[in-house]
Order: structure tokens, then sequence, then C-alpha cells
């Protein structure tokens, strides 16, 4: 099942889950309704002058369940879940930040040289630029146990989160199965569904809280009248504390059926990623050997325990509600001659560099293959390059799903970078720096004007750190643009709001210079801010076939960026265009184009159906392969519009024989 289909199905289950929860809602409305009418009768809180008879008591609780009971109990039920709902939601709105922070996790510096911390980065880094999303910044928990999560709410705001036993315990092929288990979670939907249930569940267990409330607070205090007040607040104290309960069990084992299935599919994905079973199969062998498997010691675990690579609490009450499939299972199905054996695991050298005998098999398999942007003998090859036949194609069917050709090319991009380029990407300060050089002008009078405004709007050491890597940035191969971006992504995460925004601002002075902004320019500024900014307010979902002139605009911008002439520019126009529900699409000549068009377009684009993006993707990817060639800018473009619909395009590969 490719990513689209994974997005259309994630959008269901979310549906569904409503559903569930608002027919749980119900149930615990009717059965409140009815609990508290049998006290009320029981207590003959109806004629408190009457004496009470025993055998009246079924019909004087069906009595007393009249439209001002039940209303009464649906309207405070309702508002304790939906506060309760509200109050997590916002408090998990900062994305998977709030969560990770939630579990006490500290996160781990980009710039970090402990060696530890820094192999787990590095995997994290080799894995976000081969699949083409945004490098999550990684939190560590003092935990020795072995497990890990992803958490947010769109790629562009989630987080890696593993524990120290983790990155002390598994190989660096063990820690690819498990981060490549967890951007599975991030590609198909998981996070947001998982942070929808934690909200849900909060409300629904906030009436037991509230119950609680009522028992602690009802007056016990001796009295001659015939005012029940007391014990009628300790009985529906007792009813909330038992609803709540009931209503978080079942809403738990909805959120256990939903995590075990959804596990199964990251365990494939991590395997298809890395094209090595052998690694999540081993860390899960590790997990069932060690004294202290996966349980996490952290206040808030049980609140986020669907969300962890493997059970994160433990006791025979969990297990009757586990979010995970049993670990043998899990085996199993990855590496069916499995023999049965756990393994122990031992302390792993901390090497970050990690010798070429621990590279993962897959990637050993694949060196030969390279992609558009990576090395060959050393060297990059022209930047001009002849696709693989259907390239784009392949890419789009590798959304979400990247193989291992792809992480071959993320860790040749990466090992190409200028060692202090690369250690630039980790500071906030040096981070900036390199966005802005990369926007440095070839042209000598536009670049001194924006070296000026620079050294007048940005912050000293920023502007420091320009001029200090300019030259480099001036000699590295183009194609390393985008990998660079995506290491600095983390770093870049760090700036307080007054930083980002004036950071935000030097861009659009750098880049409206020469009074112009190029494709590239607004393929390297989208990318940016789409990533660090919180996603805009979604308009009401949109058509495709409404949609012409935004389809108009981005197919026109990318038959531009590939420098044809105009007979062979008309062409790739039409061809890409016959894939579209329209019949009148013209090819606009390039100074009809805009940034403000472009960014109206992939803004509007964004809100069609998954189904509908891929189709519109297809079509922009025939324009850029028409010709057997990519440019730089078709490629920063594509990718940039492919990762504003929220569609993360992994790198196109070349032609291998082509090149050599």
């Amino acid at each position: 099942m490719n990513f689209f289909e994974q997005q259309e199905r994630a959008k269901r289950n979310t549906s569904k889950l409503v559903v569930l929860m608002c027919l749980a809602v119900i149930s615990l409305v009717a059965i409140s309704s009815v609990a508290v009418a049998a006290i009320l009768a029981l207590l003959g809180q109806r004629d408190p002058n009457a004496p009470f008879m025993p055998g009246s008591w079924f019909a004087q609780t069906i009595a007393l369940l009249d439209w001002h009971l039940v209303g009464t109990i649906s309207v405070l039920v309702i508002g304790v879940v939906v506060a309760g709902s509200l109050f997590k939601y916002l408090q998990l709105r900062g994305g998977g930040k709030a969560v990770a922070e939630s579990l006490n996790g500290r996160p781990i510096n980009p710039g970090t040289i402990d060696l530890e911390e820094r192999k787990i980065l590095n995997v994290v880094e080799e894995m976000a630029i081969a699949s083409g999303i945004p490098v999550p910044p990684v939190y560590v928990l003092e935990d020795e146990s072995i497990n890990a999560f992803a958490a947010g709410h769109t790629p562009q705001d989630a987080v890696i989160g593993v524990t120290r036993g983790c990155i002390r315990l598994l190989t660096r092929d063990e820690l690819q199965g498990v981060i490549a288990h967890e951007f599975s979670h991030i590609f198909h939907g998981d996070m947001k569904l998982n942070t929808n249930l934690v909200a849900t569940l909060n409300g629904i267990l906030l009436l037991g809280l509230v119950g609680y409330i009522l028992l602690r607070s009802a007056p016990f205090r001796r009295s001659n009248s015939k005012d029940n007040s007391a014990l009628i607040m300790l009985a529906i104290g007792v009813v909330l504390i038992v609803v709540g309960f009931a209503g978080t069990f079942f809403g738990n084992l909805i959120k256990s059926a939903v995590s075990r299935q959804r596990e199964f599919l990251a365990d494939a994905s991590s395997v298809q990623f890395t094209r090595n079973p052998d690694g999540i199969a081993n860390a899960l062998k590790k997990i069932g050997g060690y004294q202290a498997g996966s349980k996490i010691h952290a206040a808030n675990a049980s609140e986020y325990s669907h969300m962890f690579f493997s059970r994160a609490i433990g006791g025979a009450f969990s297990t009757f509600m586990a979010t995970h499939p049993p670990l043998e299972q899990r085996i199993r199905r990855v590496q069916p001659d499995w023999d049965g054996r756990f393994t122990s695991p031992q302390l792993q050298p901390a090497d970050a560099a990690m010798p070429d005998s621990d590279r993962s098999r897959a990637v050993r398999g694949v060196l030969g293959a390279v992609a558009a942007g990576t090395l060959a003998g050393g060297q990059l090859p022209a930047h001009t390059t002849p696709l693989q036949a259907n390239a784009s194609q392949d890419a789009i069917e590798a959304i979400g799903q990247p193989g291992a050709e792809h992480f071959a090319y993320a860790q040749q991009a990466i090992a190409a970078l200028e060692p202090e380029l690369r250690a630039a990407t980790h500071d906030a300060y040096s981070a900036r720096a390199l966005i802005y050089g990369l926007l440095l002008d070839a042209s000598e009078p536009v670049r001194s004007s924006q070296l000026a405004a620079l050294e007048q709007h940005a912050e000293p050491d920023a502007y420091r750190y320009v001029l200090k890597l300019s030259a480099k940035l001036a000699a590295m191969d183009p194609r390393l643009r985008l990998p660079l971006v995506a290491l600095a992504l983390p770093a870049l995460k760090q700036l307080s709001s007054t930083q980002y925004t004036n950071f935000k601002s030097c861009l659009g002075q750098l880049i409206m210079a020469d009074k112009q902004v190029s494709l590239m320019e607004w393929a390297l500024y989208r990318i940016v801010v789409h990533n660090i900014e919180p996603p805009p307010r979604s308009p009401n979902k949109a058509a495709l076939g409404n949609l012409r002139d935004e389809c108009q605009v981005l197919l026109s911008a990318l038959v531009h960026a590939g420098h044809m002439d105009d007979s062979v520019a008309q062409a790739a126009f039409d061809a890409a265009a016959s894939s579209l529900p329209f019949k009148d699409l013209t090819l606009l000549p390039r100074d009809a184009l805009s940034a403000a068009a472009l960014e109206t377009a992939v803004i509007h684009l964004c809100n069609v159906a998954p189904s509908e993006k891929r189709t519109l993707i297809q079509a922009l990817a025939r324009a850029v392969e028409h010709d057997g060639f990519v440019t730089v800018t078709q490629a920063e473009l594509l990718r940039a519009i492919a990762d504003s619909l929220n569609c993360p395009l992994p790198p196109l590969l070349a032609d291998v024989h082509a090149i050599l």
C-alpha cells in the first residue's frame, strides 16, 4: 500500500475513531443518567416526605429518567470530555516537542560531540534526507530500557525520541531498523492519529477526576435534617469515577487495537526502507532478552504508550490491552526462520563515524547506484543529469517508502559535504549563515548589496559566518543545496520567535536584492519556511478539478526550470497536462510567473485529497522527465512543491550508466 493510500486510510481511521468515541460518550451519558436516576430514586429525592417503597424503586428510576435529568447529565459529561480533550489538544499543539518534554525528554544538541548522541543523529539525518522529509529534532529519554517514538502532527513538527539504552545497546544496523520504523509512523499519518487519541482519552479520564473531586468534597457532617446532599454528592462522585474508568478502559481497547495493526505495517516499512530485516529483528530480540526490556519509567508513559516502538508499560492489565503485538509475532513476520531465542544486549562502541564493516548490508549492496546529486567516483555528476527511465515516477512511488538506494544517496551526499559546512548546520548562528550564503547572487553588484543588507540587519555572529563560509558555499556543487538545508533545519527550529522573524526578514531582503525572485530562490525559501513555521489554518477541502489556474502555474514553472527551447518546453507541458482533468491548460510565459502565484497555488492545492495530489505530482514529474534530463532547479522546485503538499519526495535516481 503506497503513501497516498495510507493517507486516505489514516483519514478513514480518524473518522472511524471519531464515530467510536462519540458512541462511547453517548454510552457514558446513558450509563450516568441511569445511575444518577437510580440513586435519586433510592434516596427518595423526587418526594422527600414520602416513605421509600423498595418495590417501587425500579418504577421511580424510570420516572426520573426525563429529558431534564438526561439533558443535565449530557451537558455535564460532554462538557467535561470536551474540556479535557481541548485542554490536552492545546497542550500538544506544539507538536512532537510537547510530547517529548512531557516524557522528560532532553533535546540532543545538533552540534553535540558526544559520540553516542552523534551516532543516533547521523542515522536520523541520513534517513530524513533519503526520505525527503525535514530532519526531525532528536530527544533522548534518560532510561536504560530499549525504546523509541515518533511524535507530532505533521513531518514539519515531528520529533524522534530514543532512550539512552536504545543508543547504547543497539548497533548501527539495529538503530536504522528502529528509526526506519518510526519514520513509517511519520509518513503514514499515525502521529496525528495517536495525538488525537491522547487528547480524546484525556477528556474521558477527566470524568473520573471530577468524580474523585466530588468524593473528596462531599460534606460528611452529621445532621438531623432530611438534606441528603452529602449522600447525593458521594453517590454521583462514585458514579463518575466508575464511568470515567469504564470510558478509559474501552478507549484504551480502541487505542490498542488500532496501534497493534499500525505496528505491523511500520515493521514491514522498516524492512523495505533498509532492505535489512535483521536490523529491526535483532533490535526486538534484544528487547526480549534484556532485563529492563522496553519499559518507560516516565510518569506519563501510559498516556503515550501507543506511540512507542515497543511496549512502554508492564503488568498483567497492560498485557490485556497491549498497544503492541507480542515480540515473537513481530520478529517472525520479518524473520520467519527465527530460532525463538532472544539476545542479551551488550554495550556498543560509541563510534559516530562507524567503520565500513558496520554499515548496513543494504547500503553496501547498492553503492554502485547513485542518485541525482550523489557521488560518482568521488565527484558529483554534471549539473544536468540523465535520469533513469521513469525516475520521477519511481520517486513518487517511493514517497513514504524509500528504498536502500535512497539511503545510499543520503550517506554519499552527506559525505560529499565540506566538513566545515556540515559542522555549520549544527549551530543556530552558522545554520542561518548557510541559508543566507546559498542565496548570495553570483553577480558582484547584487552580492555586494545583499552583504550590506545582512551587515545592517542580520545577527552579527550570523553575518560573520556568512563571510567565513561564502567562498565554500560558492564552490559547493549546487546538488548539495537541499541536503545542506535539510541538515540545518533542526538548528533553525531552535530560533526564538524574535530571531526567526529577523531571519525571515533577512531572507526576503536577500531574495529581493535584484528586484526579482528566481525559481531556485522561491524553492529554497519555501522549503525553509514550510518546515519551520506551524501550518496555516487549512481552508475548506478543494477538488483538483476546481484548481485549474493553480495547476497551470506549477506546471509552467517546472517546464521553465528545465531551460528548454520553446518547442521542447511546449511538448513537455502538453505531455504533463494531458494527465490532468483539464482541456485548456496553457503554458504561461516565464515573465507571467511570480512568487505570489506559486505561493497561492501550493496553499490551495495542499487541500486536495491524497489521491488527487498523486495525480498532480505525477503530472509535474512527467514535465521534469520529458527529455530524460533534470536540472538542479527542476529537482529543487519539484521537491519544494511536493514538500508544500505534504508529500515528501525522495531524491530522483540518476542513470548510472549514462553518467559513467
